[in-house]
C-alpha cells in the first residue's frame, strides 16, 4: 500500500511567554500573529487568544489592533532614545541621525516578516496607509530630537514627514536586505539623509518667503533736510 505524502504544514507561530503585563503579552501576541497573517485578518479576540489573557483584559488596555500596533512602536521608539550613544555628541546632525536610524533598524529585526506582513497590508489599504504614516511622523519626530534636529514648529513638521517618507524607503531595501553588514541599507540611508539635507534648506528658504511679505517691501531711506535743502540751493 502505497502512501499519501504528507501534506507541508504551516509553521505556527510561536506563543507569547506569559510572563510580563497583559498589555506587553498583546503587543507581543500582535506582532507574532503579524508574521503570518494579514493585519486586516488579525480580530482582537484573535489576539487575545494568542497572548492568553480574557478579552476584558484585552479591552482594558486597548481599544483596537491599531492601537496594539501603535504601542509597539512606541516601544521601539523608547528602545532607540534609551540607546544613544554619547560619542556621536560631536558628530554632524546627519551623521547622528544616521546612527539613530540605523539603531531603529537593529531593534526592528526580530519583526522583519511582521513589517513584511504589515507593509504589503498597507499597500492594498490606503486607510491603513494614512494611519502608518501618521505614526512614522510621530515617531520621526523623536528620532530627529535624539539626533539633536528640531523638530517642533512648522518647518519640524515638515521635516518629521520627509523623514517618515525617507525612512520608509529606506524599510523597502532593508526589508529583502539578508547581508549581515546592511551594505545596500546603510548604502539607500546615507543617500536618503542626503537628499533630506537639500530639502531642508529648500523648506527653509520657503518658510522664510512669508516673514518677507509680512514685513513688506523695503522702505526707501528718507534723506536728512539737510541734504534736500543743499540740492535746492545747487539748483
Amino acid at each position: 500500500m502505497v502512501r499519501k505524502p504528507k501534506q507541508p504544514t504551516k509553521p505556527k507561530v510561536t506563543a507569547p511567554p506569559r510572563t510580563g503585563s497583559n498589555r506587553d503579552k498583546a503587543i507581543a501576541a500582535l506582532m507574532e500573529l503579524l508574521a503570518e497573517h494579514s493585519f486586516e485578518d488579525i480580530g482582537l479576540a484573535e489576539v487575545a487568544g494568542h497572548a492568553g489573557i480574557k478579552l476584558s483584559q484585552l479591552r482594558a488596555e486597548f481599544g483596537s489592533t491599531l492601537a496594539i500596533l501603535g504601542a509597539h512602536i512606541k516601544q521601539i521608539d523608547s528602545a532607540v532614545l534609551d540607546g544613544g550613544d554619547a560619542d556621536m555628541a560631536e558628530e554632524t546632525p546627519r551623521d547622528r541621525l544616521f546612527d539613530v536610524l540605523m539603531r531603529r533598524l537593529e531593534l526592528l529585526a526580530p519583526y522583519k516578516e511582521s513589517v513584511r506582513s504589515l507593509m504589503r497590508s498597507a499597500r492594498r489599504n490606503p486607510g491603513l496607509a494614512l494611519a502608518l504614516n501618521a505614526m512614522a511622523v510621530r515617531s520621526q519626530s523623536w528620532m530627529l530630537e535624539a539626533a539633536g534636529i528640531d523638530a517642533a514648529g512648522p518647518r519640524g513638521a515638515l521635516r518629521s514627514q520627509g523623514a517618515a517618507l525617507m525612512f520608509a524607503r529606506v524599510m523597502n531595501v532593508w526589508i529583502d536586505d539578508d547581508v549581515e553588514g546592511l551594505d545596500r541599507t546603510m548604502a539607500v540611508l546615507d543617500k536618503g539623509l542626503a537628499s533630506a539635507g537639500r530639502w531642508d534648506g529648500f523648506v527653509g528658504d520657503l518658510l522664510s518667503i512669508p516673514k518677507a511679505i509680512l514685513r513688506g517691501p523695503r522702505r526707501r531711506r528718507r534723506r536728512p533736510a539737510e541734504e534736500d535743502l543743499t540740492e535746492a540751493d545747487a539748483a
